[in-house]
């Protein structure tokens, strides 16, 4: 039966989860020089429109229809055919299928929208809308169904709370991808791209972190008391995350930045998602200490490669979301949420083992079909703007505009 608490909660909480999409946005244009600021933020804004669109004819009845093989869910829900008002027994018993799907529809939303920090300052915007559509039907639907829609991964006892691999992982290997095809911005390594507007970053930070409790306490699916573990891991992972990643800076560079406090929270938002629900708040803690660290270490690494990661994709939401998918296998318990599984700590060290394959299988898959879109896009239509627009910036070159004035 229905249950209004629910109901009430869920809808919130896509609230919230919608809400992050433009927290994003900003919290990417601060980061770019001040000629890409609208164009930065219209990559992540528009996918509000575009993956909306495909979640209703055919998003969500690939992630979440009748299963076929494992694989997929089936077209049979093409246009919400059939999703009604009515409870969802397979997902949500609680509330109306309806407010499952649109919930759902969010985090297609942000995910393809993270991607683009990858490749920040000089990408095409018509072939990177091609990109975002065509990735959400090959990449996110499959990987979403695998886990959470009755798929292979989540039958094999793959467990992911809120988007560790269905997000993070899979957004994170694209971003390496397309930082591997595109290539860097003209002048890496030669000159300094400074972010115009830190406080920019921050509000986007913060918009981040409010949608966070959406994103996490609402994939309990209800007002209960693995929405409140959610919730609180959340809070506690993102400060620790902060914590530790600005005393790293302060040992190595003798003062803490306002970016490293933005990132260090993000990377701890991002590696306690997949356990949230799992947890309790001393393992949160842990776990956000330890995507501190790991996430500051791999995006300091990124110069060694070569890689023109922009915005830090790859580094804190992908190796984020990676180290949290493997700590779900050390610190859960079903002491915390009977309904979850116990990780290694409690005795369950098979989990851990199903953790990693999950990384394995899902970063694989994400990052080879990545690859070849962005290969067959950039070969027909071209992904990279002209030397010429790129010196210019996407704001005017792009979409005739200016942030500035």
């Amino acid at each position: 039966m229905i249950n209004g608490a629910d109901t009430a909660f869920i809808l919130a909480a896509a609230g919230l989860v919608l809400l992050m999409t433009p927290g994003l946005a900003l919290f990417y244009a601060g980061m770019v020089r001040d000629k890409n600021v609208l164009g930065t933020i219209m990559q992540s804004f528009v996918m509000i429109s575009i993956i909306s669109i495909e979640w209703v004819y055919i998003g969500y009845s690939m992630s979440f229809g009748p299963d076929v093989g494992g694989l997929t869910g089936d077209l049979s829900w093409f246009a919400l055919k059939g999703v009604s008002n009515e409870p969802s027994p397979d997902y949500a018993s609680t509330i109306p299928q309806t407010v499952f799907m649109i919930y759902q529809c969010m985090f297609a939303i942000i995910t393809p929208a993270l991607i683009t920090g990858a490749f920040a300052e000089r990408v095409r915007f018509a072939p990177f809308a091609i990109f975002s559509l065509l990735w959400a039907i090959l990449v996110y639907n499959p990987v979403c169904h695998w886990i959470w829609g009755g798929g292979w991964l989540g039958a094999k006892g793959v467990m992911d709370f809120a988007g560790g691999l269905v997000v993070h992982a899979t957004c994170g290997a694209a971003a390496l991808a397309a930082v591997m095809v595109i290539g860097p911005r003209r002048g890496f390594g030669r000159e300094n791209f400074v972010p115009h507007n830190l406080p920019m970053t921050l509000l986007g930070t913060g918009l981040l972190w409010f949608g966070w409790f959406g994103f996490n306490g609402g994939s309990a699916l209800a007002a209960d008391g693995v929405a409140a573990t959610a919730f609180v891991a959340t809070h506690l992972a993102g400060m620790s995350g902060m914590a530790m990643w600005c005393a790293i800076e302060w040992i190595k560079v003798d003062k803490p930045t306002t970016l490293g406090a933005a990132s260090g929270a993000i990377s701890g938002l991002a590696t306690i998602t997949p356990a949230a629900g799992f947890v309790g708040p001393n393992a949160a803690i842990l776990i956000g200490l330890v995507a501190g660290f790991v996430c500051y270490s791999a995006v300091s690494a990124k110069s060694r490669f070569g890689f023109d990661d922009s915005l830090d994709v790859v580094g804190i939401h992908g190796v984020g979301g990676i180290v949290g998918t493997l700590l779900l296998g050390v610190f859960a318990s079903k002491a915390i949420n009977p309904g979850g599984v116990d990780g290694l700590l409690a005795g369950n060290a098979g989990q851990l083992g199903l953790q990693a394959f999950g990384v394995v299988v899902v970063s694989v898959y994400a990052f080879i079909v990545s690859w070849i879109l962005l290969k067959i896009i950039d070969s027909t239509l071209g992904l990279r703007v002209s030397e010429e627009s790129e010196a210019q910036g996407l704001d005017y070159t792009e979409h005739s505009e200016t942030a500035y004035n």
